[in-house]
């Protein structure tokens, strides 16, 4: 799997796969334009409709109403290193579940690709390519 991400000027990066195009950019009180998610807000914003989705399709295989399903998603930085250090996600489900569908809602919603790719952390490595 691939995607590519470009730079647009100023703060704004592109990030392309496919036929799709997502702008990044960083809000303006810290010198961007605004003109889309900051990367962290991505992140963030990528855990919580990955978790939406695992949340969507329980909710489809046990005939459970989701049209009003959502996730909100607060995060804290952290430092030494500098990165995200807290993120909170609350779903909100129109409907009451028993405490056993909670149980196991809860249980596939962890279970989302993102998460666990954050609980057991992907190798990352970065190469600079060289110019010819």
């Amino acid at each position: 799997m691939k995607l590519e991400v470009s730079y647009q000027g100023g703060t704004r990066y592109d990030i392309v796969t496919g036929a799709h195009r997502v702008v990044t950019d960083q809000p303006v009180e810290d010198g961007g334009q605004g003109a889309g998610l900051s990367p962290v807000e991505l992140f963030v914003g990528s855990l919580a409709a990955c978790v939406g989705y695992f949340v969507g399709r329980f909710c489809e295989r046990h005939h459970i109403p989701h049209e009003d399903l959502r996730v909100q998603a607060e995060w804290a930085m952290a430092e030494n290193p500098h990165r995200v250090g807290q993120i909170t996600l609350s779903i909100h489900l129109p409907h009451p579940l028993t405490t056993e569908l909670r149980e196991r809602l809860l249980k596939v919603a962890q279970g989302c690709t993102v998460h666990q790719s954050l609980i057991a952390a992907p190798a990352v490595d970065i190469t600079l390519t060289p110019q010819n």
